[in-house]
C-alpha cells in the first residue's frame, strides 16, 4: 500500500496520504485536512459535487497507470501487477472515503481493499452509493437527500463527468458488483478478517442478498 501511496504523489495525484513509517505493527500517514466519514454523504448529493466525486475518481485512476510491484506481493484479493487495460482499483470508493474541503474532493482514504482490476469495478461501486441504489427513504433518512433522487439522471452525470461514453448496460455492472460484494465478505469471513467474520456470523450476507434483489427489481428507476 505504502509503495501505491508514494507512486500516486509522485504521479501527479496530490490526494493520495503520505507514507510516513510502519513501526510495530502500526501505521502512519501524513494527516489531510478536511472533513470524511457520515459528512461525506451530503457533499454528493448536488450535481456540482457528484460531478467532482466522479472526476476524482478519474483522476485516480489515471495516476495508478504504470505501478508495479517488484515482486508478487498479495492485494486484497488477488496476487501480481495490473494487466494490459487494467488500473488500481481503489476497491471502497465511497463518499465516506473521501476528504473533503468545501465542496471539493482534496484526499482518498483507506486502500485496505486497494488491487489490479478493471475501472469499471469502481465506477459501478461508486454508483451504488450516489445513483443511489437503496429505497427512497433510506436515501433520505441516511444519505442526506431531501427528497427521493432522479437515479438515472444521476448515473449520466456521474458517467459523463468520469468520462465515460457508453452508459449501456450500467445498470447490470453495478448489480453484478453488488454480487462480488458478497463474495468479497464471504473469502474474507473465511480467512478470519474482522469485521466480515463478524458480519457474517451476524446474518449480514442476506442483508447484501437483498441489495442485490432490490436492485434487479428497482432497476426501471435507473434506465
Amino acid at each position: 500500500m505504502h509503495a501505491l501511496l508514494r507512486f500516486l504523489r509522485t504521479n501527479g495525484f496530490d490526494g493520495a496520504p503520505e507514507p510516513v513509517d510502519i513501526a510495530e505493527g502500526r501505521e502512519t500517514l501524513r494527516w489531510i485536512p478536511g472533513v470524511s466519514g457520515a459528512e461525506g454523504w451530503a457533499k454528493v448529493v448536488p450535481e456540482g459535487g457528484l460531478r467532482a466525486f466522479a472526476r476524482f475518481l478519474r483522476r485516480y485512476h489515471d495516476a495508478t497507470e504504470g505501478f508495479a510491484l517488484s515482486d508478487r506481493s498479495p492485494w486484497a484479493f488477488r496476487s501480481g501487477p495490473a494487466a494490459p487495460g487494467e488500473v488500481i482499483c481503489h476497491g471502497d470508493f465511497g463518499p465516506w472515503n473521501v476528504v473533503w474541503r468545501s465542496e471539493a474532493p482534496m484526499g482518498l482514504l483507506d486502500f485496505d481493499f486497494a488491487g489490479p482490476g478493471d475501472r469499471m469495478l469502481d465506477i459501478a461501486y461508486a454508483l451504488e452509493y450516489v445513483a443511489p441504489f437503496c429505497p427512497d427513504d433510506e436515501a433520505i433518512r441516511w444519505r442526506a437527500y431531501p427528497a427521493p433522487p432522479d437515479r438515472g439522471s444521476r448515473m449520466s452525470i456521474f458517467a459523463e463527468a468520469y468520462g465515460i461514453t457508453d452508459t449501456s448496460g450500467l445498470v447490470d455492472t453495478v448489480i453484478e458488483r453488488q454480487e462480488l460484494d458478497i463474495h468479497h465478505v464471504r473469502s474474507l469471513a473465511a480467512r478470519g478478517f474482522d469485521p466480515q467474520r463478524s458480519w457474517v456470523r451476524e446474518g449480514q450476507l442476506e442483508a447484501l442478498a437483498e441489495r442485490v434483489r432490490w436492485s434487479n427489481e428497482h432497476r426501471a428507476l435507473f434506465e
